[in-house]
């Protein structure tokens, strides 16, 4: 498991762009689960959509590239202060099943696919209760930053 103060080491990410807050499970090589607590507060339902709050779906898949980016460092035995950055490099077969609204709890699972030249590829779902919200294959890219 990791806390919001592990997580921190592991993503470059801050306010209001970090859309993962705890990790429950990690098998370093293998996959990646974490969770993501959605609540009104989140600056992006001030517009997306007045009287209808949805989470914006890219950032579902912003997120899932999150816990993903995770998943690579661990798996390297790196972190972003030692010069190295995940960046989000693409998505594949992306589907939404359903809207995610305040007070939903984002899990956001995450599987190795393949790791070539740098390349990352994962295989990513994210639910609410249970229930499949978004599916997608992700890519990351690792950098110097």
């Amino acid at each position: 498991m990791m806390n919001i103060d592990q997580i921190l080491e592991y993503l470059p990410h801050r306010y209001p762009f970090l859309l993962v807050d705890r990790v429950t499970e990690i098998e370093k090589g293998i996959s990646i689960t974490g969770y993501k607590n959605v609540t009104i507060n989140e600056p992006f339902f001030t517009g997306h959509f007045p009287g209808n709050p949805i989470m914006p779906g890219v950032l579902i898949l912003e997120a899932m590239a999150q816990v993903s980016g995770i998943l690579g460092f661990v798996t390297n035995d790196s972190k972003p202060t030692e010069g190295r950055i995940q960046y989000f490099a693409g998505s594949n077969r992306v589907r939404f099943k359903r809207p995610v609204i305040p007070g939903d709890q984002l899990v956001l699972e995450s599987s190795l696919i393949a790791n070539k030249h740098s390349i990352w590829k994962f295989d990513c779902r994210a639910l609410v209760d249970g229930n499949v919200v978004c599916v997608a294959e992700i890519m990351t890219a690792e950098r110097a930053s």
